[in-house]
């Protein structure tokens, strides 16, 4: 006799797990939608600042030796360069290189924009990733120290220092790292990448990557600090906790199983808030230390009003900061549980 067959039922996906999908989702689309006009705009915005910009690009681009060209010669250079065009027709034409992957040529670099960025960008990538790195573990071990040790000497040490650190400019911080460890007591290299006349090594390249990534990492680190000892200490302070050390449960199984499950969400979400942050931060000590990145190139071409290149970076990060902004709102949304995704 043939045995009844069981059809088994697909489970379904949980209504609590759909709904956050849903959020997610519904995050990603209307971010996406805020994203494409801003990023217009703000492409806009710099050829129309440069329209009204004190500083002449023609001067610039002949690095301050205009007044040995006759009239007839800078005419020449400015419409070979495109400078006698109106802010809005550079930028239609700019948008339709954009469109055709023609960037342009950076004019002080004298290379394609294209090619500036593929040799700029993974060092740019390699600083801001060991800055970042540095931040999260700093921050994270003194946070949760300040936090489980609330009240003590520790903890009033971290707090002043990460205020002090937060009120300091980036620029300040760095200038006081190259001068300290760098002048003064010659542990680390000045800057660039490796040593005048020497090829570019991993060893040369961790010397010189050192310190840069390291004071990054310092100028990170106090809003994470004090995020997380805020959340850690919400924590302690809710009924969950209280009743677990009125239990008796050791103090190290309530850190590790109360604290940080709820409290390291929130401090994961907000590294990507912070986003802009490591952007302008890793801009100023690029070039601070001569480092070759493309935060370098970004001070390099709004001196020389290099338009081509000034723009494409201007560009790349606000959508840093906007990608930042849009992973922290999901991070949140799929990490805390205590976020309603349907609200």
């Amino acid at each position: 006799m043939a045995q009844p067959q069981h059809h088994q039922v697909p489970q379904q996906p949980r209504p609590r797990f759909q709904s956050r999908r849903r959020a997610v989702w519904g995050i990603v689309f209307r971010r996406v939608v805020v994203a494409i006009p801003i990023l217009v705009a703000t492409t806009a915005g710099v050829f129309a600042l440069a329209a009204v910009s004190p500083f002449d690009p023609l001067d610039a681009y002949l690095k301050g030796q205009a007044g040995s060209y006759t009239e007839a010669q800078r005419e020449s250079i400015s419409h070979q360069l495109g400078l006698d065009r109106s802010w809005w027709e550079s930028w239609l034409v700019w948008l339709q290189g954009l469109a055709s992957g023609d960037l342009g040529i950076s004019r002080s670099y004298s290379q394609p924009v294209t090619q500036v960025l593929v040799e700029r960008l993974p060092w740019t990538m390699l600083l801001g990733v060991c800055g970042l790195a540095g931040a999260i573990v700093l921050s994270f071990c003194l946070g949760l120290w300040a936090a489980v040790h609330r009240g003590g000497a520790a903890d009033r040490a971290i707090l002043a220092l990460a205020t002090v650190i937060q009120a300091t400019p980036p620029f300040v911080v760095a200038l006081g790292g190259l001068g300290l460890f760098a002048l003064v007591w010659k542990l680390f290299p000045t800057g660039g990448l490796t040593y005048p006349g020497q090829p570019v090594t991993f060893s040369s390249t961790v010397a010189h990557l050192a310190l840069p990534a390291t004071v990054l990492a310092i100028t990170q680190v106090p809003w994470l600090v004090l995020s997380l000892r805020e959340s850690i200490v919400e924590v302690m302070d809710s009924g969950a906790v209280t009743g677990a050390q009125v239990r008796g449960i050791p103090r190290r199984t309530i850190i590790f199983s109360h604290l940080l499950p709820t409290s390291v969400p929130p401090f994961l979400a907000l590294i990507g808030a912070g986003l802009s942050e490591l952007v302008v931060g890793s801009t100023l000590v690029e070039a601070v230390f001569a480092w070759p990145g493309l935060g370098t190139a970004l001070v390099k071409s709004a001196q020389s009003l290099d338009f081509p290149l000034l723009s494409i970076l201007t560009v790349a990060t606000t959508a840093v900061v906007l990608l930042g902004n849009l992973l922290a709102d999901v991070a949140f949304v799929v990490l805390d549980p205590r976020v309603d995704a349907d609200a």
